[in-house]
């Protein structure tokens, strides 16, 4: 089969790489001719260091690559998910399936990354997202990992699922691409917060706390979207919340830490080199789709004030702490 990996980032690259090992012809798309020249001339991502490129891999900055692909892979930041598939609108041939592996929210819309997609594919091609705990440089590594791969399309979703799947790279199905869209975007709000209490000095206690709450946050908006529950109990829910809130791979965790430690989010961005910090701008299309819901999310808004209002994180802290009781179940599912 040939695939297209359009967006030569880490994850572009890493997943690049899968294809290739699973016996498909794989065309990764770079955004530069630096960026692509840099690729050739090293045969190695420097986002992915000591992870080769075998020469069978095409390099190029030609959207025309898609032509004639079975599958393409969508990898850029989600800021540029809307320009790119456009582009890609122009030259993707009809019912191609377009696997979306950007995890956010469109800042300006508070759309979810799919439906960007769809408005710009306009029908044209089914779309499939894949998430789930998945850190670029283990995936390049062959490290085992599990992720889920969401859509409308049974079929679509099998394909990517054949696709990509072997003995390193396991893929489960599933309908519900608003549920893993809404875990994937807003992990990275809890994250931060995890970060950022690991900044200032707080236990293991803490950061239990933070995520497990956390995901009940996220559960309740996504549901109140149109989400399934149980979704936000698997792989792009759960599973992609541990990973991203307990590992230094994190880019979200490692601004949290920074911000935690007194920074600003904008200083914790320059001392990461200027990479793209995905938390900071799902924290507030989380706070602007759950004003429209009408659904509580303390811990995303206290995120929201630290970030974009620069309240003191401590301060944050200590008000969640001594908010009015509650139950821990939801209304629904407490005492009769």
């Amino acid at each position: 089969m040939r695939s297209a990996v359009i967006g030569s980032g880490a994850w572009g690259t890493a997943l690049a790489l899968v294809l290739l090992e699973n016996g498909h012809q794989v065309a990764l798309w770079s955004y530069t001719d630096r960026e692509s020249q840099v690729l050739r001339e090293r045969r190695e991502n420097p986002m992915l260091k000591g992870v080769p490129l075998p020469e069978e891999l095409e390099l190029t900055t030609d959207m025309a690559c898609v032509k004639g692909c079975q599958m393409v892979v969508l990898a850029t930041p989600s800021f540029a998910v809307r320009s790119t598939a456009r582009q890609l609108a122009g030259q993707v041939d009809p019912g191609t399936p377009v696997v979306l592996v950007s995890k956010g929210i469109e800042k300006d819309s508070a759309l979810l990354l799919h439906q960007v997609a769809e408005e710009e594919l306009q029908g044209k091609c089914p779309v499939v997202v894949l998430s789930g705990p998945s850190h670029a440089e283990e995936v390049g590594r062959r490290v085992p990992t599990a992720v889920v791969v969401a859509s409308q399309s049974r079929q679509a979703a099998e394909l990517v699922q054949d696709a990509f799947m072997n003995s390193r790279l396991r893929i489960y199905t599933s309908p519900d691409i608003v549920g893993v869209e809404i875990g994937a975007a807003l992990k990275n709000v809890i994250a931060l917060c995890a970060g950022c209490c690991d900044g200032m000095g707080y236990g293991d206690n803490t950061k239990a706390m933070l995520m497990t709450r956390g995901l009940t946050e996220i559960a309740r908006l996504g549901v109140a979207m149109g989400a399934r529950k149980e979704t936000f109990a698997g792989l792009a829910g759960v599973g992609d919340l541990i990973v991203t809130c307990t590992s230094m791979h994190s880019r979200n965790r490692r601004a949290g830490i920074l911000l935690g430690q007194g920074k600003t989010i904008r200083q914790a961005m320059e001392e990461m080199g200027g990479a793209v910090v995905e938390g900071y701008y799902a924290a507030a299309s989380a706070k602007e789709l759950a004003e429209k819901a009408g659904v509580e999310m303390p811990i995303t808004f206290g995120a929201y004030e630290v970030l974009y209002e620069e309240r003191d994180p401590h301060e944050v802290l200590v008000r969640l702490m001594t908010r009015q009781r509650k139950d821990e179940l939801e209304p629904e599912e407490s005492w009769i």
